[in-house]
C-alpha cells in the first residue's frame, strides 16, 4: 500500500528498508513462500543486509476493535520468521 518496490528501489536503494510482507488486516496468514517472493523482488534493488521483513502495519487496536485476532497475528509473524530462515539459507 505504501508504494511499489520498483519505484522505491530505484530511487532509495542506498538505504535500508522495512519491507511490509504481511497484511495485518486479512485473516489468512501469508505463506512463507509468498513472503520469500516479496523479499526476492526487493532483492533486485537491495542487498540482503538492507532488508528487514515487517508487517505492512501494526496489529494494534482501533476504537476497541482489534485489527486481527491473536492467533492469526501469531501465525503471520511466525511465517515471517520461517521466510527469513529460507532467505538466509538461500542468500548467505
Amino acid at each position: 500500500r505504501a508504494g511499489d518496490i520498483d519505484v522505491v528501489g530505484k530511487s532509495l536503494s542506498d538505504r535500508e528498508i522495512g519491507l511490509g510482507v504481511v497484511n495485518p488486516r486479512t485473516d489468512v496468514p501469508e505463506s512463507p513462500e509468498e513472503i520469500v517472493q516479496k523479499a526476492e523482488k526487493a532483492l533486485q534493488f537491495y542487498r540482503p543486509d538492507q532488508i528487514f521483513l515487517n508487517t505492512d502495519c501494526g496489529f494494534g487496536c482501533f476504537a476497541n476493535r482489534c485489527v486481527n485476532d491473536e492467533q492469526t497475528a501469531f501465525e503471520k509473524i511466525r511465517n515471517i520468521v520461517k521466510a527469513s530462515v529460507i532467505l538466509k539459507e538461500k542468500y548467505k
